[in-house]
């Protein structure tokens, strides 16, 4: 579903009629959902910013608390002659970007599990940061697998 950053919160869009899935799978509910998944693109960015790999650092940090996500680890890296990929590890899930500043344009990934995460808050800080004068989002929610639905669960349970 595509949507705008200004109508992502609190949770447009997660309703029954804009989440698809097949006939024969169920409607998922809050409980049957594991996470929410935001893939934003970003263009017309500032240009400076996208290869500023401490400014990108600082931003992904703290669109990580936006989120309501706790950071567990960041790793960035600066290319030669241009651009940046960093990657955010949440305990909630992750967070990457990559940047091309020589076109300003930036692939965004957010990815949170829990209910009391909004990735939504990070896609529109990381807009704002950037500068970005265009965006596409598009956002879905992932659905618990019957195996880990079905498993009594406990904070750090895996099904692994």
């Amino acid at each position: 579903m595509e949507q705008t950053l200004s109508c992502l919160h609190p949770n447009p869009g997660w309703d029954d009629a804009q989440t698809r899935t097949p006939a024969s799978a169920p409607i998922a509910s809050d409980t049957d959902m594991v996470g929410k998944h935001c893939i934003l693109e970003l263009y017309d960015c500032d240009k400076t910013k996208l290869d500023d790999e401490a400014f990108l650092r600082t931003t992904i940090t703290t669109a990580a608390k936006r989120a309501g996500a706790t950071l567990l680890n960041l790793i960035t890296h600066r290319f030669e002659p241009q651009g940046v990929t960093g990657l955010a590890l949440l305990a909630e899930s992750h967070i990457s970007i990559h940047t091309w500043p020589e076109t300003g344009y930036a692939a965004v990934d957010v990815f949170t599990c829990g209910d009391h995460t909004m990735p939504e808050k990070a896609c529109q800080h990381l807009c704002d940061e950037l500068k970005a004068m265009n965006h596409a989002l598009r956002s879905f929610l992932r659905e618990t697998p019957a195996a880990v639905a079905e498993a009594e669960r406990t904070p750090g349970w895996s099904p692994h």
